[in-house]
């Protein structure tokens, strides 16, 4: 399936809105959070799959901010919301920036879609300057509750999720590519319902109350496990 317009209403993406409280904008929120904390203000950021530039978006006033996606589609429509951003359409397994150019690179939920992940990831290791942060997240086929969704879990929902691994790969992948781990932790079981029958509001706060906790105060705390995505924040060594 091409990264096209249609893409950001199919799969994955179909029920969701971009709209300000919803689980969308509290992501961004989280990982804007994360960017902020660990990255030097004023330095140069990349978003690597960009999308539809909405996080981009709201680093662009902290930092000095590049975003690149392979959608050519979403790149023009990010400008909408990155006006300050630097945008473009690009590979992220060929990455054209020099090396050492960025203190933050952030690639969230786009290493499962590649071809080639392990190039993608060195590519990421070669542009971020030597203390520079990335930030990564994944889908997580360790997750303690994969098992109950079984084939409906969320990860294998999107066809274009052709590069799903286990966490110790990623983590190898990432020390291969010299950094180090900062912090590895999950963002919750928010992908309900989890039980048959079982009221799916009551599942969400039952099972979502911790990652939400997590994305609203930006507390990092729940372990690699303990949740559908594996999110990693490392340092170039």
């Amino acid at each position: 399936m091409p990264f096209d317009e249609n893409y950001f209403s199919s799969h994955t993406y179909k029920d969701i809105t971009f709209a300000k409280y919803s689980m969308y904008w509290w992501s961004n929120r989280f990982f804007a959070m994360l960017a902020r904390r660990y990255g030097r203000r004023g330095a140069r950021l990349l978003e690597v799959g960009s999308g539809m530039g909405h996080l981009t978006g709201q680093l662009s006033a902290w930092f000095e901010a590049y975003g690149m996606d392979l959608n050519h589609w979403a790149v023009k429509k990010s400008k909408e919301v990155a006006e300050r951003a630097s945008l473009q359409t690009a590979s992220a397994q060929e990455l054209p920036f020099r090396d050492g150019a960025f203190n933050v690179v952030i690639i969230k939920h786009i290493v499962e879609h590649l071809p080639d992940p392990a190039r993608a990831i060195n590519e990421i290791g070669r542009v971020t300057e030597k203390g520079g942060i990335l930030i990564l997240a994944t889908p997580n086929l360790g997750s303690l509750l994969k098992p109950w969704k079984g084939d409906k879990w969320i990860g294998y929902q999107d066809p274009t999720h052709i590069s799903l691994k286990q966490p110790e790969e990623w983590l190898a992948l990432i020390r291969d590519a010299g950094f180090e781990f900062i912090r590895v932790f999950s963002d919750g079981f928010w992908d309900v319902p989890y039980i048959r029958f079982a009221p799916k509001q009551i599942q969400k706060l039952f099972f979502g109350s911790l990652g939400g906790f997590q994305a609203v105060t930006g507390w990092v705390f729940l372990p690699m496990r303990w949740g559908e995505s594996i999110l990693v924040i490392a340092r170039r060594k």
